[in-house]
């Protein structure tokens, strides 16, 4: 999985994914627009192993993550006057440097590790197939990335809510679904013709809580946002501990 080379950024003429618009407007008598990208909606599971006692989570590169990481590389925090005895190797890497073309100083930049654009995640899938209901789609996705055969009526629809207001305002919707070791067909891993590569991570009931709140963690809200509303709406109904 973090085996990332050969990177190479170019524009995006055309997507399937995400297509951008810019939108005029005007808001209590004032003239404003606004930059957007229309997406899929989406659906995410929270799913716990009653076997297990653990939560099952995925982890997988992302490259927007990654590239985020990338851009911070690039500004480079200013130099120390007291320097002086590195001057002259400075300046002559300065010039070389100036000799290059923006690519070709780019590539040449030191990439930080792939592990840097890894993240910890629910089990998730675009709303893409209009012929299936949301429970369907979460079904196939719990199936395809983690590798449990969940029938779509046992899945606990938790809420739905908007994700990236400021650029999509796309709506999310999140389930509940409890699994055994019964229930597990495959080792899961996503779907390879789709360009997905899969890790399933299981997380134990008792360390949940604090894997949501480590920050050295790199994780999406939806996995904090579930692991407290599962503390606060099924623990005590089993009358088990999340560790807080």
């Amino acid at each position: 999985m973090e085996e990332i080379n050969n990177i190479e950024v170019v524009p995006c003429t055309e997507s399937d994914y995400l297509k951008p618009f810019r939108v005029h407007y005007n808001q209590n008598g004032t003239k404003k627009s606004w930059d957007f990208m229309r997406t899929h909606d989406s659906v995410s599971v929270l799913i716990f192993n009653t076997t297990s006692h653990c939560f099952i989570l995925v982890k997988q590169f992302r490259p927007a993550v990654y590239m985020c990481e990338w851009e911070k590389t690039k500004t480079q925090p200013p130099q120390s006057a007291d320097k002086t005895e590195e001057g002259a190797s400075e300046a002559a890497a300065t010039e070389s440097q100036e000799g290059k073309s923006a690519s070709e100083r780019e590539s040449s930049s030191q990439w930080p590790p792939a592990s840097a654009g890894v993240t910890y995640e629910l089990c998730a899938g675009l709303v893409d197939k209009p012929d299936l209901s949301l429970e369907e789609i979460a079904r196939q996705e719990v199936l395809e990335e983690c590798g449990y055969d969940v029938p779509a009526s046992k899945l606990k629809r938790i809420t739905s809510y908007r994700s990236g207001v400021g650029v999509t305002g796309a709506r999310q919707t999140m389930f509940y679904a409890e699994v055994s070791d019964d229930n597990c067909v495959s080792a899961g891993g996503g779907e390879p013709r789709e360009g997905e590569l899969i890790e399933v991570v299981k997380v134990p009931l008792h360390e949940a809580m604090t894997f949501a709140y480590d920050e050295r963690i790199p994780k999406t809200m939806g996995v904090i946002f579930s692991f407290i509303w599962f503390h606060n709406n099924m623990s005590p109904k089993y009358k088990i501990s999340t560790n807080v």
